[in-house]
């Protein structure tokens, strides 16, 4: 997970560290501030009433001297009104803080009964005041006031789930004929920056100094139940440095990056159940923003040591996003955007998120959720994580063709085992897992996020299946398709719309899980969203959808 403060923030932060050469130094890609919110979606006892604690946690790697965090957390109802707010300041010195923000619940007897949001909004104050423009961090979740009536959903049998089907998962007659993999695809190992041991990580290593790589990672997620699991090794931390090193050696960087290719190979080769997938993390957060390649056998980099020879098999220029989607795109490489900010970030033409044909087709993947990065719980139970949907669905405003995931971007040695969301990926039924059938389902957008990891969320649209982009003449029928092996039940179901290409607002449409309309004329995306009594959320891919013109 990584909640950033955009380019303006670091900036200053960078000025008022630097006030003090001897501790100044440059700073790292995990140096952002982090925000997350934690928000109970149902109280404690609910027949008692409403009451219940909102745990905010702050924090900022490797920042020189104290911060003051000024935060707001408001309350808001399902028709957009803010009806309770907080408001606080908290120090923040050089070890995270976590602020409890206790309601009683109260005032909620005058409030209708529904899908309320808790909304935070943070910043740190020096860097506020150094830059006055600088962007405030927010992310928002659900929780539920009263008792809103629950959603009527299909019948819908869980689909088989990879090598670790549960009871009850057998397809039903008629099924939709794929298998669920369950993936994390966005994690570190000593190859970068991650891969430290659980007593000893502290937040991102120094590159290539940890105890665990690439294969002790997929072993372990291998033995803890995930399908899938992709080390995502940060592209310029290759010389061993996240700032390159005049002495550094290219040949060695372009060695080490094979042998990650070479070990996910040999797992793959040994572990016939299980797809290891070794790409890198692609750019910098400062001026930039990250997205994952999936498939590239070559390094890709910018930067040069003091001979001018590049660190890197293939020269990509650093920030040039629309240059690399061309290339990616000539390549057949798959990208995902990780952990997007809203602003300030994979830049093109001075537009944020901005719009190429090239990287509609390079990327398939939108990180809607993260755990936070520098998590040692591995029993599944961690708290802070952070949403990042508003700038998803600017992207798929933008005019982008991406599904939705939810990582972990382990840096420390729980490879998948933070929490319990997965990104679920739909492979043919018969079709062995690999490489291929992986990357032929993220070109095809067969893909869901969960924060359960046993719950499935299948969107269909005149039966055809997430991902698909069509035609359509008449009717529409939508349909949210919800399993669950362990029994969970489902809360409230959103149905989002959206125009391609607008660069407007992702709306709800409808709180059914299945809907008939027609739409209007033109270019529509669709979602659905459905959350969960325990509050875990789970998004489905879009469906693509031009409305031929004729009779509503």
């Amino acid at each position: 997970m990584k909640t950033i403060f955009h380019t303006p923030i670091r900036i200053a932060l960078f000025l008022l560290c630097c006030a003090a050469p001897a501790a100044c130094a440059v700073i790292d890609e995990h140096s952002e501030f982090e925000a997350t919110l934690y928000a109970p979606y149902r109280a404690a006892d609910p027949a008692r009433g409403e009451a219940r604690t909102f745990t905010l946690s702050f924090d900022y790697p490797n920042a020189r001297q104290a911060q003051v965090v000024d935060w707001q957390l408001e309350l808001i109802s399902p028709r957009g009104l803010v009806v309770r707010r907080w408001k606080d300041s908290t120090p923040l010195v050089q070890t995270p803080v976590t602020v409890s923000v206790t309601w009683s619940g109260q005032d909620a007897g005058k409030l209708a009964a529904g899908v309320y949001q808790v909304r935070l909004r943070a910043a740190s104050r020096d860097a506020q005041a150094t830059v006055p423009a600088a962007d405030l961090h927010e992310q928002a979740w659900e929780i539920e006031i009263g008792m809103p009536q629950a959603p009527t959903l299909p019948r819908f049998a869980p689909l088989p789930v990879g090598r670790l089907a549960q009871p009850g998962a057998a397809p039903a007659p008629a099924a939709l004929p794929y298998t669920v993999y369950l993936g994390n695809l966005h994690s570190q190992t000593n190859h970068s920056d991650g891969g430290a041991e659980l007593t000893d990580c502290k937040g991102a290593q120094e590159p290539l100094t940890a105890k665990y790589g690439p294969d002790a990672a997929f072993g372990y997620a291998r033995n803890h139940g995930l399908d899938i699991l992709v080390a995502s090794e940060h592209n310029h931390m290759y010389d061993g440095s996240a700032a390159s090193p005049p002495d550094a050696d290219p040949a060695a960087a372009k060695a080490l990056y094979r042998k990650g290719l070479e070990m996910a190979a040999g797992f793959n080769a040994a572990h016939r159940d299980f797809l290891a997938v070794y790409g890198m993390e692609w750019g910098v957060i400062n001026k930039g923003g990250h997205l994952n390649i999936f498939n590239s056998d070559q390094l890709l980099g910018w930067e040069k040591n003091a001979q001018g020879e590049l660190l890197a098999d293939v020269l990509t220029p650093r920030s040039d996003y629309a240059a690399l989607y061309t290339l990616m795109r000539e390549r057949g490489w798959v990208g995902q955007f990780n952990h997007p900010a809203t602003k300030d970030q994979f830049l093109v033409n001075g537009v944020a998120l901005g719009y190429t044909a090239d990287g509609d087709e390079a990327m398939a993947l939108c990180e809607v959720v993260n755990s936070t990065a520098f998590s040692v719980n591995d029993s599944e139970t961690e708290t802070r994580r952070s949403n990042f949907e508003a700038a998803c669905n600017k992207v798929l405003e933008a005019g982008y063709h991406v599904a939705f995931s939810t990582n972990q971007d382990n840096h420390c040695a729980n490879w998948g085992t933070a929490y319990t969301n997965r990104t679920g990926v739909l492979i043919p039924n018969g079709t062995p897992l690999s490489q291929a059938s992986f990357i032929d389902a993220l070109k095809a957008r067969r893909v869901f996020a969960t924060m359960d990891k046993s719950s499935q969320l299948v969107l269909t649209a005149n039966g055809r299946m997430m991902g698909e982009r069509f035609t359509n003449t008449g009717p529409l029928t939508l349909v949210a398709n919800f399993a669950s092996t362990a029994g969970k039940q489902v809360a409230s179901v959103a149905i989002m719309e959206g125009v391609p290409g607008r660069g407007g607002m992702v709306t709800q449409m409808a709180d059914e899980a299945s809907v008939r309309f027609t739409p209007a004329a033109g270019a529509h995306f669709y979602y659905a969203k459905v959350t969960q009594t325990d509050g875990n959320v789970l998004w489905s891919a879009p469906v693509w959808v031009t409305q031929e013109a004729g009779e509503r």
